[in-house]
């Protein structure tokens, strides 16, 4: 399997080439040549695999045997997902939301690894890949030659952080520096991030917003000569494998709920994600074409609604024109209860785009050549138009394929709290959702799906790290006590010792000095 750029098309990379190089040269974001098909038989082979076993059937579809073993591979994963570092067994529990028979409404958790949110699936399996291919590479090296090291830089809106940086600490030769935005995440995802206190990992708060961090981020990946000098490498999910090792849970899910129903019955399954970078929601529209049956998927937002608006008008700006008409404006983030969905400008979106421009081509123009090429040209174009003037606005036939697939709905503040209270004083089943969940079981509450559809929404964060949001919702419950919520890890969380790396503005400049300063620290 190879992987191209959705702003290129040309250049062809090995999985290895792709994980380690994270962001394109030109900008763009690395996709698979083609999307495999699952094995024929693989609704038996499957059945009752666990979650590592299913990883190493996803994982070994995009991966070719000549680049990682199957043994390696099979290792890698369950080194990934030993029992001892996760909460559950199952590693991504399905949770049953009432008491019906057939339960018609799951949850599904993904917050049971080391930092308690969805991003550690990802990152626990990013960093020993990391790793594989640094002691590889460096193993193959002659005597005397310098060992080949990689600087990771990434920016988070609040979870990514902590889980890259639990993903890495102490790895050798890997150098980990995670930009956040100053005062826009919660206590305890600060704290996570930057009590870490490894010698490898360094924590740069700037004062900004998450897009500005990842606008940074990109920007050092776009300075060939800073690249190459200190060999950098993404965990952002603009990173291929971050999105790969998101598509197992979906299979998971589906296998869960299949082996509650009587024999034979097929589920029809409704994914809900809440999303603000499109990164989960992208993993299961790949495990839908790969041939997992689902109907559409269903994108739920907070007040940063691009991606909704895009859905309704075809129309993916930064600032709503049926409001502003002639705005030129960037706009800005709106602060909401969810903060990790609190990004103006969703970069695993472009991955989607090309898919589009690609089938659009071949259906205007059947049979005709670079098909490829013409895609990226298109989906370049695009996002040229996003940076330079805040908008796009895509071709009608371009916004039915993307309604084939998906819908999106939006959710506010003040729906935000009314559902967490909701779920929690339920009188069939209490449930403690965070605030970033409740986006995804408003909606799901709010669609009206064919009758016997089984909803899944998923769970990106244990509720504990969003204290505020919780107990500001359940204010005046009976019987409501945060402490039954916190995990035990969380309660000295906030006391402990801290290292931080302040900038004073979204420079990138000002970035590169502290990586110039601490790179190789630790590593």
């Amino acid at each position: 399997m190879k992987y191209f750029s959705t702003r290129g098309g040309l250049v062809e990379l090995s999985f290895e080439e792709t994980v380690l190089t994270g962001l394109a040269p030109d900008g763009g974001l690395y996709i698979p040549a083609s999307i495999p098909e699952l094995p024929l038989n693989w609704q038996q082979a499957w059945a009752h695999k666990t979650f590592p076993e299913l990883s190493i059937e996803v994982l070994s579809l995009f991966i070719s045997p000549d680049e990682i073993s199957p043994a390696d591979l099979a290792a890698l994963v369950h080194a990934t997902y030993d029992a001892s570092a996760w909460r559950h067994p199952d590693i991504t529990p399905l949770q049953p939301l009432t008491t019906d028979e057939p339960c018609l409404k799951y949850i599904l958790e993904l917050f049971h690894g080391p930092t308690y949110a969805f991003k550690d699936v990802a990152l626990q399996l990013l960093g020993n890949l990391f790793s594989y291919f640094l002691q590889r590479r460096n193993k193959a090296k002659s005597l005397g030659d310098e060992r080949e090291k990689l600087t990771v830089v990434g920016a988070t809106s609040g979870d990514t952080g902590s889980a890259a940086i639990y993903g890495l600490r102490g790895k050798p030769d890997v150098s980990i520096f995670i930009l956040h935005p100053k005062g826009r995440v919660s206590p305890i995802q600060e704290a996570q991030m930057t009590t870490v206190t490894d010698e490898n990992v360094h924590n740069i708060a700037v004062k900004g917003t998450f897009d500005d961090c990842q606008d940074i981020v990109k920007a050092l990946f776009a300075d060939t000569t800073f690249n190459a000098k200190h060999h950098l490498g993404a965990v952002n999910s603009i990173n291929w494998a971050r999105i790969l090792a998101q598509t197992v849970y979906y299979f998971l899910s589906y296998f869960a709920v299949r082996r509650t129903l009587p024999s034979g019955t097929e589920p029809e399954l409704q994914f809900i994600v809440p999303t603000g970078n499109f990164g989960d929601i992208l993993a299961g529209y790949y495990a839908k074409r790969m041939g997992l049956p689902m109907s559409k998927l269903v994108i739920a937002t907070n007040a940063n609604d691009i991606l909704t608006r895009f859905w309704k008008s075809g129309r993916y700006e930064k600032v709503d024109s049926s409001l502003i008409p002639d705005s030129q404006s960037v706009g800005g983030v709106v602060e909401t209860l969810s903060p990790a969905m609190d990004i103006l400008v969703s970069s695993n979106f472009e991955r989607l785009l090309w898919y589009l421009a690609f089938e659009n081509a071949q259906n205007t123009n059947p049979g005709g050549r670079d098909l490829r090429e013409n895609a990226c040209q298109t989906v370049k174009d695009w996002m040229d138009k996003v940076k330079s003037v805040g908008r796009i606005v895509v071709p009608d036939s371009v916004l039915e394929l993307a309604k084939r697939d998906f819908t999106a709905e939006r959710v506010d503040d003040a729906q935000i709290r009314q559902t967490i209270r909701e779920y929690y004083t339920s009188p069939s089943k209490s449930y403690t959702a965070d605030p970033h969940t409740a986006v995804g079981l408003h909606v799901a509450g709010a669609l009206t799906p064919p009758p016997g559809t089984i909803q899944i929404i998923l769970s990106t964060a244990h509720p504990a790290k969003f204290s505020e949001a919780v107990t500001g919702a359940l204010a005046g419950v009976p019987g409501f006590d945060f402490d039954t919520v916190l995990p035990e890890a969380f309660k000295t969380l906030l006391t402990m010792e801290r290292r931080v790396i302040e900038v004073e503005g979204p420079d990138v400049e000002l970035v590169k000095a502290v990586v110039e300063r601490f790179e190789g620290v630790g590593a």
